[in-house]
């Protein structure tokens, strides 16, 4: 089972503590005893007739089944405050229909639930009648142990009949479970081709540890922990399990650092749960129980982390907002919330401006279902969405499904497949920028405690052995052999996006700084996002999908811009560039290389990408009366000399020519061409031809 925090639980509950339903007795009954059969094994009851000969162990037992039906008859039940007294007194008499019956059902309503079977198989084999829900729970046993057709089997014979009592809902449900072991049986036919790890105990603890979240290139993971060391010490009377508190961790070669707690205002007495965080890691989105469960959100102010402050009643209504995940350029929110306005099921996907004034925006039926949606997670290259949701073609609860915006529409949701997907709940999934490694929580017998939280490695598309068509010759035959070679390797998919990284500094003194980082849309000369460098640091990072000419544009009060161009064409593959930026103080003799001005091929005339970098450079001169500087062109080395200088005064001037029509002094402005004479790189690349082929400005005087 993958689960989130506390707020999981009403989240997640509804679909097993239907199970105690009281609708079941009266339209099962008569389904148990149409098809009961004669017990295979003697049902023994805890008696004195039985256990004449042990009255202590007899009392004992019977208290612990009394302390344990105390849990499980509560409202709402305590099925796991109820187990471990079952469990006890199961040890004393395994061979009580009613007891195996009640500790099957337990563990349905635990982390553990395949756990349920072997109990439910063993109360039917005892007693068949032993209660009315014995074939749906012993389906429901099968279900979770991913045994579909026994499963099916099951559920049909507690498929009431037209007109039972409450009949209709009950055979609504009854076919919903059908229908998830049948996509369980598809897509067990096809399995990803995955690898599943725990992330290592520098994550995992002995307690439960949930609900990663990650930056986008895995440098960072954060998460819940309901550690021993809580920030309030307390415990959950219900469940006796340590409040929630949010760890982070630090990646170190290939893997996690020790986990440390946040410490306060993020993490308090109370419950504290990561929900999203931002690419760069510099924001993040925390749950709390405000409100009916409220999302609240905290900046990173260089190693600390700021007070979490609400993000407002047009994302935090009187409902239970539980998940959320912010865009790549930060201006928008997804979340999840079981608002009634505007809900096509029990919990709905929705999407909203964050420092808009419209209202949250529901995805639509093609995404939202009637049944409950959750976990929501966008992913940096700005189109591809995970989710998770108990409709579309389950196999069980909540499956894992992604979804991608092309023109202008989600595509149909894809199920992410088994073994990632299982019968049960499986939620609050995180994928890093290369589309390699995603991450989630689950109970398996291999963890540290409880939930642990796992690295998923995609393998992608199985590599297909094919037949050469040359003859092999050996030296030994003299018939040539048919040889049969695996194929060339299968690419692996990964997403089209670039993560721009690095460390801002201050040229002079080296020192880290903090800076803003705006990314332009050359084409269309737009701001499309606005990020910070860190303070303490200096690091940042940018998410570029793909089809978009950047412009990277970084400013600090007191220094000179500094602008970067990364053209990334539409389908490009994941790449991870790191770029360290120095930024220079306004001095005479400093050089400042414009990457953002760009001409047409062999000639001086300005294309329309360069408007963007020339109203900076306008906006620095206006800001900067007293500044004067040469314009100066450079080519490669390609070509002939001459032609090279003449065609690199030719763009310096066009510069200058413009400056000047927006009202800059011509006296302000001096041009040269410098051809292939002054190069920053060597000519011996691609790469370093194109850094040689550059616009820059020298200060003259300040």
């Amino acid at each position: 089972m993958k689960t989130n925090s506390t707020f999981a639980a009403s989240v997640l509950s509804r679909g097993i503590s239907r199970l105690s339903s009281p609708l079941w007795p009266a339209a099962l009954a008569f389904c148990l005893l149409a098809s009961s059969r004669q017990a295979l094994a003697q049902n023994v009851e805890f008696s004195k007739d039985r256990f004449g000969d042990n009255k202590d162990g007899l009392k004992e037992a019977l208290r612990d089944i009394k302390a344990g039906d105390q849990w499980y008859n509560a409202d709402p039940p305590k099925y796991e405050r109820a187990l471990p007294n079952y469990l006890e007194a199961q040890k004393f008499n395994p061979n009580n229909a009613q007891l195996n019956f009640k500790i099957g059902d337990c563990y349905l309503n635990s982390g553990f639930k395949s756990r349920s079977l072997s109990y439910l198989q063993k109360a039917f084999e005892l007693d068949a009648e032993v209660d009315p829900r014995m074939h749906y729970l012993l389906g429901r046993g099968l279900h979770l142990n991913a045994r579909w057709a026994e499963a099916i089997a099951e559920y049909k014979k507690a498929m009431p009949p037209a007109g039972a009592k409450n009949g209709l809902v009950l055979q609504q449900e009854l076919r919903k479970k059908i229908a998830e072991c049948e996509s369980g049986l598809a897509l067990m036919k096809k399995p990803s081709r995955v690898f599943i790890d725990n992330a290592g105990p520098g994550v995992n603890s002995p307690f439960p540890d949930y609900s990663p979240v990650i930056s986008a290139d895995e440098s960072v993971i954060m998460f819940t922990s309901r550690r021993d060391n809580s920030t309030g010490a307390q415990t959950e009377p219900e469940t006796g399990g340590f409040y929630e508190d949010i760890y982070q961790s630090s990646r170190s070669g290939k893997q996690w650092g020790p986990a440390r707690a946040l410490n306060e205002p993020v993490n308090t007495d109370g419950h504290d749960a990561t929900v999203g965080l931002a690419p760069d890691g510099q924001r993040m989105l925390i749950y709390v129980e405000n409100n009916g469960g409220d999302l609240n959100e905290c900046d990173l102010r260089g190693t600390k982390w700021s007070k979490p402050q609400t993000l407002g009643r047009r994302i935090n209504t009187n409902a239970h907002e539980s998940s959320a995940s912010y865009s790549p350029d930060g201006r928008f929110l997804y979340f999840v919330s079981d608002q009634p306005e505007g809900s096509l099921g029990s919990r709905d996907i929705y999407k909203v401006e964050i420092e808009g004034k419209g209202k949250a925006v529901n995805l639509g039926p093609g995404i939202n279902t009637p049944y409950g949606e959750e976990g929501v997670f966008m992913h940096p290259d700005g189109k591809t969405m995970y989710f998770s949701s108990e409709g579309h073609n389950s196999m069980g609860g909540y499956d894992i499904f992604k979804s991608v915006y092309e023109n202008g529409k989600w595509s149909k949701p894809e199920n992410l497949g088994w073994p990632i997907n299982t019968p049960d709940d499986d939620v609050f999934f995180v994928i890093s920028a290369s589309g390699r490694h995603g991450y989630y929580s689950s109970i398996r017998e291999d963890g540290q405690g409880g939930k642990d939280i796992y690295q998923i490695t995609f393998l992608g598309a199985e590599k297909p052995p094919m037949l050469n068509t040359e003859d092999q010759l050996l030296a030994s035959r003299v018939a040539p052999v048919k040889e049969t070679v695996l194929a060339a390797a299968v690419p692996i998919s990964t997403a089209q996006v670039t993560i721009l990284k690095g460390v801002v500094t201050d040229a002079e003194t080296k020192q880290p700084l903090e800076a803003s980082i705006d990314v332009v849309d050359n084409q269309k000369n737009l701001v499309i996002a606005s990020f910070r460098s860190n303070s303490q640091s200096g690091r940042y990072l940018v998410s570029l999908p793909s089809g978009i000419n950047y412009g990277i544009v970084v400013r600090q009060d007191g220094y000179l811009f500094h602008s970067e161009n990364f053209d990334v064409p539409a389908g490009a593959a994941y790449s991870e560039v790191v770029k360290d930026i120095a930024l220079q103080r306004l001095d005479v003799g400093v050089k400042v290389v414009l990457n953002n001005i760009f001409f047409d091929t062999d000639k001086s005339t300005l294309r329309k990408e360069s408007a963007g970098e020339l109203e900076r450079l306008v906006a620095l001169l206006n800001e900067t009366p007293k500044l004067r500087i040469e314009i100066s062109g450079h080519t490669d080395n390609v070509g002939n000399a001459a032609y090279n200088q003449q065609l690199s005064q030719n763009r310096a001037k066009v510069v200058v020519d413009y400056l000047v029509t927006k009202g800059i002094d011509k006296g302000r402005l001096t041009f040269a061409g410098y051809g292939m004479t002054q190069p920053v790189a060597p000519n011996t690349t691609k790469q370093g031809r194109q850094l040689n082929r550059r616009t820059e400005f020298k200060v003259l005087e300040k």
